[in-house]
């Protein structure tokens, strides 16, 4: 479309005018053409993937060559398996209820005022992510459901991967008839284009930052744009005195080792220590064949070494405690009591998932109910706070914060509301 003058002079701004202008494009289009949009996404997807593969595979080169983590680069790594995944999910949100236009509430008011509260789209999202480049087709899928436009921000480190995948999504919305600006890739690579973004309050409509704790900080402390917070993980497994002991290895190997560079993969055991002597040489072991660390207190050394067991335990420290380790890692310690297990969560936690292994029902109820976190898991595995777990399709964040929006951000999460009045020549 033909844009008005004067236009905004830097290409960020220039961005996200035109992400505004599709936006008001996006949000009167019904589901259906919407849905044929995300189809026409995951078709692309599968017939581009070598050349999504081998532009994720130059950034793979490099990070490797820098020395990043081998958790970072999982982030970063697409396969062609990883791919058909995305796509998968692309399709399923297609799937999903379109939110916007829903009714939330109504009524006809005592002066005859027919009110209503629908949905609607919040309007220009912007995403400001570190080296997950599935997370850019996420985004942009569910950005588009719910009739928003985005605005991309990875990190340099994805560029390539970025690049190619935004280049792919463009050319599908622009075929299937909706506006290509719907999604864009951010323009730059260095800080400035973020703090940029970060400063267009009014151009955009909200920010939703996902990452590490730097990065999460940076946003929420540096923006004028409403931020969304999506913290990070530091989640526990709390192994209660009434646990089963084969339960409670299972959800604690699966929680921790599963994939440990992900949020909500456990990062801290917390064992009930009359069942303390039973389950962890049992534990240990399992732990030391996944390749798990162990950063223990001196009950946990003390049973290690009673015991025999091959799992590698250091001694644990108060920055322990606090870290996401995002890898083969974790903190373990005793403690007396269910209360002083809620009370070591309630002072390290970052309010992402929790998890209690307890056939005690009352026990349950207690640390369901005394435990501040998005999610609290009951005999299950940590690794099931998730949008796609949930039911809710690919999600756009996992929110730690207590407004609007909180744990894994589905297409509801992405509107805000809007009051439509209709009268009959009401005056006040």
């Amino acid at each position: 479309m033909d844009l008005p003058s004067p236009l905004p002079k830097s290409p960020v701004m220039l961005a996200a005018y035109r992400a505004r202008a599709a936006a008001g494009e996006l949000g009167p289009l019904p589901r259906s053409a919407k849905d044929d949009a995300l189809e026409a996404i995951a078709d692309a997807l599968i017939v581009r993937t070598q050349e999504i593969v081998a532009a994720n595979a130059e950034d793979v080169a490099r990070g490797e060559e820098a020395g990043t983590s081998p958790a970072i680069i999982d982030r970063l790594t697409l396969t062609r398996e990883r791919i058909a995944a995305i796509a998968a999910d692309v399709r399923h949100v297609a799937t999903l209820p379109d939110p916007v236009g829903e009714v939330l509430r109504g009524s006809t008011l005592p002066n005859g005022l027919d009110l209503r509260q629908v949905r609607v789209p919040l309007g220009v999202v912007g995403i400001i992510y570190e080296a997950r480049p599935n997370v850019t087709v996420d985004a942009a899928a569910l950005c588009l459901k719910s009739g928003n436009a985005v605005l991309l921000r990875g990190s340099s480190s994805a560029y390539s991967s970025n690049t190619a995948l935004v280049t792919v999504l463009r050319d599908a919305v622009g075929g299937a008839g909706l506006p290509a600006d719907a999604v864009q890739l951010v323009p730059g690579e260095g800080r400035e284009s973020v703090t940029e973004l970060m400063r267009a309050r009014g151009m955009v409509d909200v920010l939703i930052p996902r990452g590490g704790a730097s990065l999460i900080r940076t946003v929420v402390e540096g923006s004028t744009v409403p931020v969304i917070e999506t913290g990070t993980g530091n989640c526990h497994v709390y192994v209660d005195a009434a646990a089963d002991i084969d339960m409670a290895v299972e959800i604690l190997v699966n929680s921790k080792a599963q994939r440990p560079s992900v949020c909500n993969a456990a990062e801290t055991l917390l064992v009930h220590r009359d069942i303390a002597e039973s389950f962890l040489p049992r534990a240990l072991d399992a732990l030391a064949d996944a390749g798990v660390t162990v950063h223990g207190d001196a009950r946990i050394a003390a049973v290690a070494e009673a015991c025999g067991s091959k799992a590698t335990v250091v001694p644990v420290t108060a920055e322990d405690w606090e870290t996401e380790y995002l890898s083969y890692d974790i903190a373990a310690g005793v403690v007396d009591s269910l209360d002083e297990a809620v009370a070591h969560i309630r002072l390290w936690s970052s309010g992402h998932t929790e998890a209690i292994v307890t056939g005690s029902q009352p026990a349950a109820r207690r640390f369901s109910q005394q435990v501040d976190a998005a999610a609290v898991m009951v005999n299950a595995s940590t690794r099931f706070t998730d949008g796609g777990q949930f039911g809710f399709g690919a999600e756009i964040g996992i929110s730690t914060q207590k407004l609007h929006a909180r744990g894994p951000m589905g297409l509801p999460e992405l509107t805000s509301t809007k009051y439509v009045v209709t009268g009959d020549g009401h005056i006040r």
